[in-house]
């Protein structure tokens, strides 16, 4: 399959684990990726995941602005295959039809639950028992293609957004891996989409960090997780913001937003229990474990 021209598409951490399976097993010419972003507090321009990756391995790079405007510049590397991984934009039609071997995409849901741009978060936050990964064909709309394949995986009770993001991405790779013969013999016998059954997974937005202690303890310790370990949930203790990073709960009987504050630990009450936090980020801090916040925190007590 050396010879078989792949274009890869994607961006962040969760999309280099295919790309390493394909580097292997195929000939990958291009990869696009997004454009270099500023990141941390200095605003640092940086490279995303997938384009450090493919400089360092010597595979050439676009980052266009506009698919539907600069999609020549991609198909002047005549791809046989294009295959795509949280890209982050949708194909237009003039990418979609090109490759012989057609465009297939690496979801990281069961589809047709959770299309869009952040289902590991969604599945979290919505208390789902398990996600998984959909090898797909791609169309116009936004994860809407025909299935190729698909494999399940459990979200235990201890799961966070980091741990199953890494559990996923190495499904990613070994679906890809299992289908892609398939795929450049045109062997596969995709499957449409029920649209029915279909949910979405808008992207997470700043604003939705806040944490809301008139809820139940499952969904504020659900919503912990599907934020851990970014962009992070946040609350006040006694006026100072802080990041929440772990935590666990309790149900027992409380009063809302009360502090339930010991030498060793720190609890807030919500509808029908306690959360009780682990480990926080207190702003312009490192993470640390609630009872060295409780040290020099004597006010508390």
């Amino acid at each position: 399959m050396q010879d078989i021209r792949v274009i890869y598409m994607g961006t962040p951490d969760f999309s280099l684990k295919p790309l390493e399976a394909l580097y292997e097993n195929s000939n990958v010419v291009l990869v696009v990726t997004k454009k270099d972003a500023e990141v941390g507090r200095k605003k640092v321009l940086t490279p995303s995941p997938v384009k450090k990756w493919a400089v360092e391995h010597n595979i050439p790079v676009l980052t266009p602005d506009s698919l539907k405007k600069e999609y020549q510049s991609i198909l002047d590397y005549e791809p046989d295959l294009i295959v795509t991984c949280a890209y982050g934009k949708i194909l237009p039609k003039e990418i979609l039809l090109y490759p012989k071997y057609k465009c297939v995409n690496i979801h990281a849901s069961i589809l047709p639950k959770y299309r869009g741009s952040a289902p590991i978060q969604w599945a979290i936050l919505n208390g789902e028992k398990e996600t998984g990964i959909t090898l797909m064909y791609m169309d116009e709309g936004m994860d809407t293609g025909d299935i190729i394949d698909m494999v399940k995986c459990p979200i235990d009770d201890n799961d966070n957004v980091g741990t199953l993001h890494d559990k996923l991405s190495g499904l990613g790779s070994e679906i890809l891996l299992k289908n892609l013969k398939d795929i450049i013999t045109n062997n596969t016998k995709p499957i449409k989409q029920d649209n029915d059954k279909a949910s979405y997974a808008p992207m997470i937005e700043r604003d939705m960090e806040e944490l809301d202690f008139n809820e139940r303890c499952e969904n504020i310790y659900n919503k912990i997780r599907a934020f851990s370990p970014w962009p992070l949930t946040k609350t006040n203790i006694n006026g100072e913001e802080v990041k929440v990073v772990k935590a666990y709960y309790e149900k027992t009987k409380s009063i809302v937003n009360k502090l339930y504050v010991t030498k060793n630990s720190l609890g807030i009450g919500c509808t029908d229990g306690i959360i009780y936090l682990d480990i926080i980020k207190p702003i312009g801090k490192k993470e640390m474990p609630i009872k060295s916040y409780l040290n020099g925190k004597k006010e508390l007590f």
